[in-house]
């Protein structure tokens, strides 16, 4: 609003400057505070881009855990689906050894062609068998002369022995086997008394380094 207390001897010329300048200054007055009113509005957008950004990175990390979850499930149902199956087959080995054990050296040497023919078939068939295990992510423990684990082994008796170190697996009775890095079946074993202390190492038997998980 321009100023309404004129001087007399102000021409047209000097009245109009002043309007002007009045104008000038109401405008630039109105011109901050739009300004400022924008500035706002920029920060208020630029919080909830920021805000949103954030949500989008969160939901992305979420769906690849998720994503690597359901390939780990996935890929230990595949693995372990067949762990029933695989301890009720190790059962079945276990006759075929015993079978096989039964037969002395002196057996084996005298017996006739239809004898050796059967025996040569059970031990093809136990080789059959313990090889389709093994493309399934069955493996045999070999634990004879490794420190004794209960994580592996199962000590059924003591071997008096001074010249191994004690609680050294002397003798196995039953064969262990694992699936991945699951024990399916302990080996059954007996194990060195008297001898000196054992030397402990920080990796479980067996499986050097392994990650022990007995829930197959």
């Amino acid at each position: 609003m321009s100023d309404t207390s004129k001087n007399p001897n102000d021409t047209p010329e000097d009245i109009a400057a002043a309007e002007a300048r009045a104008h000038e200054a109401h405008a630039n007055a109105d011109g901050g505070v739009e300004n400022e009113a924008e500035g706002d509005r920029v920060e208020a957008l630029q919080s909830e881009n920021a805000e949103m950004k954030d949500r989008v990175l969160r939901t992305m990390a979420e769906m690849e855990n998720l994503r690597r979850r359901t390939e780990k499930e996935i890929r230990e149902s595949r693995q372990y689906a067949v762990a029933n199956f695989a301890r009720d087959m190790l059962g079945v080995g276990d006759n075929l050894r015993r079978a096989l054990d039964a037969v002395s050296e002196d057996a084996r040497e005298s017996a006739d062609e239809a004898m050796r023919v059967l025996i040569e078939g059970v031990e093809l068939t136990e080789r059959e068998m313990l090889n389709q295990l093994d493309k399934h992510g069955v493996k045999k423990l070999e634990p004879e002369g490794e420190r004794f684990d209960p994580n592996f082994h199962q000590a059924m008796f003591e071997v008096p022995n001074t010249e191994v170190p004690n609680n050294t697996v002397v003798q196995v009775v039953q064969a262990g086997y694992m699936i991945g890095d699951r024990v399916l079946r302990p080996a059954m074993v007996g194990v060195s008394k008297g001898g000196p202390k054992e030397r402990r190492s920080d990796a479980p038997q067996g499986e050097p380094g392994a990650t022990v998980d007995k829930t197959a």
